[in-house]
C-alpha cells in the first residue's frame, strides 16, 4: 500500500438477495474500522442484473440511508460490486521494445496502457485490467521491472469484462441515489480480498462466493488473481426449488431453508418432522407435514450442480490443477449446513468456510460470510489508494468523466 487513506470508504454490495453498505475508515497498518452498517431486502436485482430501477433505487437508498444512520456520516461516492452482466476472464500476454534503455515509469504506463485496451470491445466494460507479471528480454517473473535494462519489455496482465449494458443499468442505479462510483469490482475478486490469507493466495487457492442469484470464483495464485467467472446459480435458486416443490410461499421457503436447510442427508431426517404452510391458504394452520429428509432432497440436487458447475469452469478454463487443492467458501450460501462437506466431495479439495478478516467495529451480524463481498470492497479501496481518483473517472458517468463531457461539448 503505497498511500494511506485517511477519509471515509464506503462500499457497496448490490446482490439479488440483500443490498449493503459499509462505511469505515482506514486504520494504521492497513487497518479498517467500520462506523456504520446497512442492509436491505434487495428488489430489482436479479441475477445481479438491474431489472427494474425504481425498486433497485429504492433498496440501494434504505441500506445507504442505515449505514450513514449508524455511522452518523454521509457519503457521496461508493465503490460498488459487479456480479452479473455476462462477466468475461482473460490473460493477455504483449511486448513492446525499449531498445536497451532502462524501464522507466514512461514505458510501465504505455505497455500497461496497451494491454489494457487489448482487443477492447465496444460492447464490452472493462472492470480490471491487473498486471500478474512481467518480462524484460528472456527473464520473466519480473514483479517490477524498473530500472531493468533490456531490449524488450512485456507483461502479462488479467482482463476483466462485462457487457456494457448491464454495467451501464447499475451505473445509473447508483448516480440515482446521488452517489458517485469512486470504483467497480468484481465480486468474487472482492471476496477473494476479505476472506483469503496470504499463504493461500501464494500457494494456489480457489474462492467461491455463494450469492443469491450469482456463485461468483475466483483463482488466486502467487499473489495474483488469474482467473474468474461468474455463475447464474445462487441460494435464491434453492429457494425457488423449495417453494415449488413444498406449494409454500417463497417468504416460508426461505426461512425453513435457513432454519432446517442441509446440503447432506442425516440418519435423523427421515424422524424429524416440518411444518411447512402452504401457499394461498387463508387459515395459518393449514401446514403440511413433511419429514427433514424431504426438504434435503430438494436442497442437495441443485447445491450439488451448483459445485459441478463450478467443476466444469476450472477444468474448462485449465485453472483447476495450477489453483491447488485449497478452496474457500463464502457467501451467504455457504453457511447452509453440509454445504462444506459437499463441496469436499464434487470438486475433490480442502474446503473451508470463510468470512471477513481484519475488521474492527462491526457487529456480529455484519461479519458473517454473506457480508464478504461489501468486506472486500473496503478492502480494495484501501490497497487501491493510489487509483481511485482513475477509477472513478474512467467509470461510465463518473465524476471526472462528466465534466471531461461538458468541457468537450462546450469547447
Amino acid at each position: 500500500m503505497s498511500k494511506v487513506r485517511t477519509d471515509l470508504i464506503a462500499a457497496l454490495d448490490i446482490g439479488s438477495s440483500k443490498m449493503c453498505c459499509l462505511i469505515a475508515r482506514a486504520e494504521d497498518g492497513g487497518g479498517l474500522r467500520v462506523l456504520g452498517a446497512g442492509q436491505h431486502r434487495s428488489r430489482g436485482i436479479r441475477g445481479g442484473l438491474v431489472v427494474d430501477m425504481d425498486a433497485a433505487e429504492e433498496s440501494l437508498r434504505a441500506a445507504v440511508d442505515a449505514a450513514e444512520g449508524v455511522a452518523g456520516e454521509r457519503i457521496d461516492r461508493v465503490v460498488v460490486n459487479v456480479a452479473g452482466g455476462q462477466t468475461a476472464s482473460e490473460n493477455v500476454e504483449v511486448e513492446m521494445p525499449i531498445n536497451g534503455h532502462g524501464v522507466t515509469e514512461t514505458e510501465m504506463r504505455r505497455i500497461l496502457d496497451y494491454a489494457r485496451h487489448h482487443n477492447a470491445a465496444p460492447e464490452r466494460s472493462l472492470i480490471h485490467a491487473i498486471p500478474v507479471g512481467y518480462t524484460v528480454d528472456a527473464a520473466d517473473g519480473i514483479r517490477d521491472p524498473r530500472g531493468m535494462f533490456g531490449d524488450k519489455l512485456g507483461v502479462a496482465m488479467h482482463l476483466i469484462s462485462a457487457a456494457a449494458g448491464p454495467v451501464r443499468n447499475l451505473v445509473t442505479v447508483v448516480e440515482r441515489a446521488h452517489l458517485d462510483i469512486e470504483a467497480r469490482v468484481f465480486s468474487g475478486y472482492a471476496s477473494g480480498l476479505a476472506c483469503l490469507v496470504e499463504d493461500e493466495t501464494e500457494l494456489g487457492v480457489t474462492c467461491i462466493d455463494m450469492g443469491g442469484g450469482t456463485t461468483s470464483i475466483a483463482v488466486f495464485v502467487e499473489n495474483q488473481l488469474v482467473h474468474t467467472a461468474c455463475l447464474p446459480v445462487g441460494g435464491t435458486h434453492v429457494t425457488n426449488d423449495i417453494a415449488r416443490a413444498l406449494s409454500t410461499p417463497l417468504a416460508q421457503a426461505e426461512r425453513v431453508k435457513t432454519l432446517y436447510g442441509s446440503a447432506q442427508h442425516a440418519s435423523a431426517d427421515d424422524r424429524e418432522i416440518l411444518k411447512v404452510p402452504l401457499v394461498g391458504e387463508e387459515d395459518e394452520d393449514a401446514t403440511n407435514p413433511i419429514p427433514r429428509s424431504v426438504l434435503v432432497q430438494v436442497i442437495q440436487p441443485r447445491v450439488e450442480e451448483t459445485f459441478e458447475l463450478v467443476r466444469a469452469e476450472l477444468e474448462t478454463s485449465g485453472f483447476d490443477k495450477l489453483a491447488g487443492r485449497r478452496v474457500v467458501l463464502t457467501g451467504g450460501g455457504s453457511q447452509l449446513e453440509g454445504v462444506r462437506d459437499l463441496a469436499e466431495l464434487v470438486l475433490d479439495k480442502q474446503v473451508r468456510l470463510g468470512r471477513p478478516l481484519g475488521l474492527r467495529g462491526t457487529a456480529d451480524a455484519a461479519s458473517g460470510p454473506a457480508f464478504s463481498t461489501c468486506a472486500g470492497l473496503l478492502r480494495y479501496a484501501v490497497l487501491n489508494a493510489d487509483t481511485a481518483v482513475t477509477a472513478q473517472a474512467e467509470a461510465p458517468g463518473g465524476r471526472l468523466a462528466r465534466l471531461g463531457q461538458w468541457l468537450r461539448t462546450h469547447f
